[in-house]
């Protein structure tokens, strides 16, 4: 839910907003430490952050959240449906990644594929325990 909420506020908020905030929140610690490694890089990245950047990753955090409601209604239903659709959209997302990584050489997409493969290997480790445990339906 907060991933849907995420995707939201970022499909809604500007760029100029968002570097502004970030501008704010580094701006005291630029004080003390202008080459301070986190802010200067928060506030780089703040500034190349671009209207199709903004708009990929608002899509992301929504269709992640999309996909991480509808497996815990699944399995609050004891439904094993749940595993292998959200495996299937999580391995369009990750060729989605790859896809775009392949000309925007962006590091948020390789974060966020690791993160992805991560949670792929965790759904499919749970489905393959589940499938042995819960009555076929």
């Amino acid at each position: 839910m907060v991933e849907c909420a995420g995707g939201i506020v970022l499909a809604v908020v500007s760029t100029k907003a968002i570097a502004l905030f970030v501008n704010n929140i580094t701006q005291e610690e630029l004080v003390e430490d202008p080459k301070d490694f986190v802010a200067t890089h928060l506030l780089a990245i703040a500034h190349n952050f671009s209207i199709n950047t903004k708009t990929f990753y608002a899509i992301y955090l929504f269709a992640h959240g999309i996909v991480n409601l509808a497996l815990v209604v699944g399995l609050f239903k004891g439904k094993l449906w749940s595993y292998p659709a959200s495996l299937i959209i999580l391995m369009l997302l990750i060729a989605y990644q790859l896809y775009r990584y392949s000309y925007t050489h962006g590091l948020g997409l390789i974060l966020l594929t690791i993160f992805d493969i991560l949670i792929v290997v965790i759904i499919w480790h749970e489905y393959r325990l589940a499938r042995r445990h819960m009555p076929t339906q």
